[in-house]
């Protein structure tokens, strides 16, 4: 709960308001959801099919949905918010994934992906959320942006505290925020990327292909070649006109 809370609380820093946009959570993002639901005009939870899917919200009409991630049940800029929250970690192809993210995003359109940070103390335990997949690094994150097609604007991180069930770690998680926050601890738990679509994609060079090169001998045709040794040869062709 308390980890729920630090990694809320930073998305929310993200992003402070959704009013009248479309918002979709891809992954297991439904603990964050409930930030924009009351004030987004639309809000839809889509869980890979290797995850499994739950119902939500509870006691309310269903709004999740089970989806493959590189095929989403949308169109072409049909959304305005993408937050992805234990996704990119255990995709079997993140290209794919992201180009997916890029398609069904509007113009102007943002991406928010929180991540496992390789450096941080939660990817190294199995039994954290943040534990299974493969962690990242701030500069594989950017990187991985760019490749498809959008540009990172904003990032931060969150969870400095221990992966550690104690009363007394619980109850300390909000100091540990502030602490490692303001000093810029490298061990944090989760990066929180947030990046914008590139409306003009660019186009990859084409590889150049050889092209086969003719160098054609010129022959003289036979019968002007006989022609031109006969006319050679007579003394009266030479002396006419």
């Amino acid at each position: 709960m308390a980890a729920r809370r630090m990694v809320g609380r930073a998305i929310r820093g993200h992003w402070t308001s959704a009013r009248g946009m479309t918002v979709v959570g891809l992954g297991y993002c439904t603990p964050y959801l409930g930030l924009f639901r009351d004030e987004g005009d639309r809000t839809l939870a889509f869980m890979p099919a290797r995850q499994g899917v739950i119902h939500w919200p509870t006691a309310r009409p269903g709004r999740s949905a089970l989806v493959e991630d590189d095929m989403l049940p949308l169109a072409d800029a049909a959304i305005d918010r993408l937050l992805i929250v234990h996704a990119l970690e255990v995709a079997d192809d993140v290209q794919s994934l992201l180009r997916e993210a890029w398609r069904v995003l509007a113009a102007g359109g943002r991406v928010l992906a929180v991540v496992p940070n390789r450096r941080g103390l939660w990817a190294q335990r199995d039994t954290t959320p943040f534990g299974q997949g493969r962690p990242y690094s701030s500069r594989q994150l950017t990187e991985l942006m760019r490749q498809s097609s959008f540009t990172p604007v904003a990032w931060s991180q969150a969870l400095w505290m221990p992966p550690i069930r104690k009363s007394l770690v619980l109850r300390s998680a909000g100091a540990w925020e502030r602490f490692g926050s303001a000093l810029s601890l490298p061990f944090a738990g989760v990066h929180l990327v947030e990046a914008t679509k590139q409306v003009y994609r660019p186009i990859p060079a084409r590889r150049p292909r050889a092209i086969e090169i003719f160098n054609p001998v010129l022959q003289p045709n036979p019968a002007a070649r006989t022609a031109l040794r006969e006319g050679a040869s007579d003394p009266a062709a030479s002396t006419s006109g």
